[in-house]
């Protein structure tokens, strides 16, 4: 178990190195479960890897930190709370904020859907005249 809680802290500290370092604008936490999803695929060929890897442990480890995870929602919700100043002063510009990122995000999902059943209804339409 330990061993597994180590592999998680250190592929995420491997990636937020990287990103810090390349200054990416990818999040580092993000980088390491790159890194720890590329490692899982190759886990069978890198005879270096902790047996955890292979055993299961690191799985059971993950689902226990799953079902546990709104736990991890506590720091962030007591920083919230630190912050109501904030949210008194600028809660209207940030709820106009969220709801029309909401908007145009949900506007732009589907013109990129529209777009794509278009390509492949077009690219379908083709492929039976070819034939």
């Amino acid at each position: 178990m330990i061993v597994s809680l180590c592999l998680l802290l250190l592929c995420q500290l491997a990636g937020e190195a990287m990103a810090r370092a390349a200054r990416l604008p990818v999040p580092g936490p993000v980088i390491g479960m790159m890194l720890l999803f590329g490692l899982l695929l190759l886990r069978e060929r890198l005879v270096f890897l902790p047996r955890e890897m292979r055993n299961g442990s690191l799985a059971a480890v993950c689902r226990g930190l799953l079902q546990n995870l709104s736990l991890l929602f506590v720091p962030a919700g007591v920083g919230v709370v630190e912050r109501l100043g904030l949210f008194e002063r600028y809660g209207l510009a940030l709820a106009v904020a969220v709801i029309a990122s909401t908007v145009i995000t949900m506007l732009v999902s589907l013109a990129a859907f529209r777009l794509a059943s278009r390509l492949l209804t077009r690219d379908d339409d083709t492929a039976e005249i070819m034939q």
